[in-house]
Formats: structure tokens, sequence, C-alpha cells
């Protein structure tokens, strides 16, 4: 008789949409080594265009180790190279402490909610069209 693991790592799924000009990675599930492929193919630059501007949504993230810590760094350092940028948004507080622990929030910015990353892009964008 075969049985189900039910401690098994729970499936990771990924869905991205285009808003304004930025791309919406909304990922659920947990991120671990076994999981990764499918964020690290929606981070993939070949996958955004030129100058990728990508919000990460993880508030149905469950769980994150260092492979998705690893999957984020590698991601914010190509696009930033790209002249893009990556930000997370609704990180669930048990993530945001080991992205914490790890420093990775003072490299990539992490926001509350999707709405609050999405509005501080339209923030930049007024900020750059000021500038003489």
């Amino acid at each position: 008789m075969e049985t189900e693991n039910a401690h098994g790592p729970e499936l990771l799924t990924v869905a991205s949409t285009a808003t304004d000009g930025t791309t919406v990675v909304t990922v659920t599930g947990e991120i671990d080594h076994t999981t990764a492929a499918p964020l690290i193919h929606a981070l993939d630059l070949g996958e955004l265009g030129d100058r990728p501007r990508v919000v990460v949504d993880m508030r149905h993230v469950t769980f994150m180790d260092s492979s998705g810590i690893n999957v984020l760094l590698v991601a914010h350092r190509e696009l930033t190279q790209a002249d893009g940028w990556l930000r997370l948004a609704g990180v669930p507080t048990s993530v945001l402490r080991t992205l914490q622990i790890v420093g990775i929030d003072a490299v990539i910015p992490c926001y509350t909610d999707l709405h609050e990353a999405l509005e501080a892009w339209g923030n930049i964008r007024a900020d750059q069209s000021e500038t003489p």
C-alpha cells in the first residue's frame, strides 16, 4: 500500500503578470532546492525584456530556505546589471525574519504589500521626471 508523504515539500506555483511596465511574479508555496525551478524561470532576464522591473509577491510563501535566498540574490544582481530592479512584497513574517537575519532586506527592498511596492515605482518615475 502506497501512501502520500504528508511531510514532503509543498509544490511551488508561480504566475507572472505585467502591470504598468512592471512584472509581478506571484509565488505560492515553499521555495527550496527541490521547488525553486519555476521561480528561477520566472526571474530569467530572457523572459523579462529590456530594463526589467520585477515585484515578487510573496504573501503566499510558506517557507524559504537558502536556495530561495540565492535565487533572489542572483535575480537582483542580474536585474540591476540590466538597469532594472527587484522588489519583494507581502513577505510573511516567518520568511521576512529569515531575510532580515541574513541581511537580504538591506539589499532587496521589501514592501508590506503589492500595492506599496508598485506605488514606490510610481514615486521613482515621478522623481526622475522632475530631475533637470
